[in-house]
């Protein structure tokens, strides 16, 4: 039996909540930081100095908890804002809210060691625990920290999930470079198909998969002969290496570092072909480079090759037929254990039979999934007879598609990413891009507004000034882009972002759009200049409202999440639902996880 879950009523009422606090501060995270300075948002939206903000935000940030409000504000102001001037008066109570509109401020999320007690206690009457296969791998070895943390943790949910349902298939929609769908295959004995749109990913993800094998079997031997280290006597031979047939059918040698023996084919993958010393060295991520990414500890070196004439015919023969049978086993387990990296273009109306010939009953996760595909991913479960559970963790909300659009210019496809609820679908509720973007900012407080990305933000905040100023007819569909990066100053950035939207041409050019009265006459760098020293006492303002941003982040992530839990909440033939924290936000922003259970056998209805 499930612990119970928030009920539907329940769910809608806290969206209520979240929509309330919204309906006065969504202006804010709406507000486009190009256009800080030329739509004066500061002087719109604020009755506080930028230092006023700044303080809270930090006494909030440093003591986990938002400063008072003050009490003689309280009769006239909604959430802060003064009910007269929508102008915010009280950043204390703002930032009160704020919290107590947030998910943990809500109380909504299952923990994952809770998710994790009742998929165990509930699970199916073959009663047994996930199974792992041999040795437990170290994912730090071949991730980063973020993605390790990530796989481990949600790997461990979705084999509940899997033992949960008795099922043995797992489908990893937006799989990418195939992390979670190998770790799932090898540590677990699941049978795993990751599905990605990118062909560079699906064909990445086989030959890492094929490494990782690898990897997992010398892994594994190294720690069974670890420890059964001295509770048996190597020979000398046995110490110093194992002959093996090459492939022109003559002898070659397994390799050993004392630890365990270690085919040469898995030895290449711990070693590989370059120099070990110079793939410590040199920085790179681990993502890109695996095999450079392993620790040093792997990355140890081998003991020579013994020339096959200095064995015997006999000590041949016996190390070929143990070889023999070796390889036996290692195709026995391989077939057991499998990833499939599958390359298509999924939606909630696709048919995963025809991508999928084997396909049973399975779990469908994604980790990270982009924008639209996070509700896709629900929306296939639901409508998916074979799917027995979900575990969907989204990002990107800058790319969702919404329903209620005004400029009606997001929903091209028909099917929208926002609202996926009924619930929220009947009342048209929109968000906005920039509101969306602002999500994408929870819990990065620390870095915002800080150092050259704050630089950045201000450059191209003065730019839009000086486009409006001196290019008052230009529109564009060209875009900035990464120019920051590669200016050396202010005027530089100036020059390389005019150039890069095709203003900045040659003087006679110039002469002829400014006599025709569509430029303003050209620029000097003294003038450039002025604009940088005119608004960069003004740079505070914009800091402290993008901090206000990213305290309003977490409120309309929130949102967006509670959206997706009332949909599964809204389906009648689903055993449990709930929201859960998978993974800790200070590693993975991004770290919250919808989970659905369909009523199937001995499962107990909502």
């Amino acid at each position: 039996m499930f612990p119970s879950s928030y009920s539907l009523t329940e769910i809608q009422h806290r969206i209520d909540e979240v929509k309330t606090f919204l309906s006065v501060t969504l202006s804010i995270a709406n507000a486009h930081t190009v256009e800080f300075y030329t739509q004066d948002v500061w002087q719109r939206f604020m009755a506080v100095s930028p230092e006023e903000v700044l303080v809270a935000v930090s006494s909030c940030s440093d003591q986990q908890g938002a400063p008072e409000h003050r009490g003689t504000e309280q009769s006239r102001t909604t959430f802060g804002f003064c009910n007269d001037t929508n102008q915010l008066v009280d950043i204390g109570e703002l930032l009160q809210a704020a919290q107590a509109h947030s998910l943990p401020g809500l109380g909504i999320c299952m923990s994952r060691d809770e998710l994790l007690q009742a998929l165990r206690e509930n699970r199916s009457k073959s009663g047994a625990p996930p199974a792992e296969i041999g040795a437990e791998l170290q994912t730090d070895e071949f991730m980063n920290s973020k993605k390790s943390h990530e796989v481990l943790s949600m790997s461990e949910v979705v084999a509940c999930l899997a033992q949960r349902c008795g099922v043995k298939q797992v489908i990893d929609v937006g799989s990418g470079k195939g992390y979670l769908s190998s770790f799932l295959s090898l540590q677990y004995g699941l049978q795993v198909y990751g599905i990605d749109s990118s062909s560079t990913n699906t064909h990445g993800a086989h030959e890492r998969n094929r490494k990782l094998k690898k990897f997992s079997r010398a892994y594994q031997k190294r720690s069974k002969a670890a420890r059964a280290q001295g509770e048996a006597t190597h020979s000398p031979q046995e110490e110093s290496g194992e002959v093996k047939p090459g492939p022109d059918g003559g002898d070659d040698v397994l390799f050993s570092d004392g630890a365990g023996t270690v085919s040469q084919e898995e030895e290449e993958v711990l070693i590989d072909s370059s120099d070990v010393n110079a793939a410590v060295e040199r920085p790179s991520e681990p993502e890109e480079l695996f095999l450079n990414a392993l620790s040093v500890d792997v990355l140890q070196p081998t003991s020579p090759r013994v020339p096959a004439s200095q064995l015997s015919a006999k000590e041949r023969e016996r190390r070929k037929r143990e070889n023999l049978e070796r390889k036996a086993q290692n195709r026995t387990a391989s077939a057991s254990v499998v990833f499939s990296p599958l390359t298509s273009y999924v939606t909630a109306e696709t048919e995963l039979r025809e991508l999928i010939g084997e396909l049973e009953d399975a779990v469908m996760v994604g980790l990270h999934t982009c924008g639209d595909l996070a509700p896709s991913t629900l929306r296939m479960f639901v409508a998916k007879a074979e799917l027995a559970a979900v575990c969907s963790v989204g990002c990107c909300y800058h790319l969702l598609s919404e329903e209620f659009d005004p400029a009606g210019q997001e929903c091209s496809r028909g099917v929208c990413g926002f609202p996926l609820s009924q619930y929220l679908r009947d009342q048209s509720w929109f968000c906005g891009r920039n509101a969306r973007m602002s999500a994408c900012l929870a819990l990065e407080r620390v870095s915002l507004g800080q150092g050259i990305q704050m630089e950045s933000l201000f450059y191209r905040a003065v730019l839009h000034v000086i486009l409006r100023d001196h290019y008052s007819s230009f529109k564009s569909e060209k875009r900035v882009g990464n120019v920051y990066s590669k200016a050396k100053s202010f005027v530089d950035y100036i020059r390389r972002a005019l150039r890069r939207l095709e203003l900045d041409e040659s003087k006679s050019l110039h002469i002829v759009l400014y006599m025709a009265g569509t430029l303003s006459p050209q620029l000097s760098d003294s003038d450039i200049q002025s604009y940088h020293d005119t608004y960069r006492p003004r740079m505070g303002e914009m800091h402290a409202f993008n901090l206000l941003k990213v305290t309003l982040a977490p409120c309309i992530e929130g949102l967006l999440l509670l959206d997706r839990l009332c949909y599964l909440k809204e389906q009648e033939d689903l055993s449990f639902s709930t929201l859960v924290q998978l993974f800790d936000p200070l590693l993975s922003p991004r770290c919250y996880a919808v989970v659905g259970l369909k009523s199937y056998g001995d499962r107990n209805s909502r």
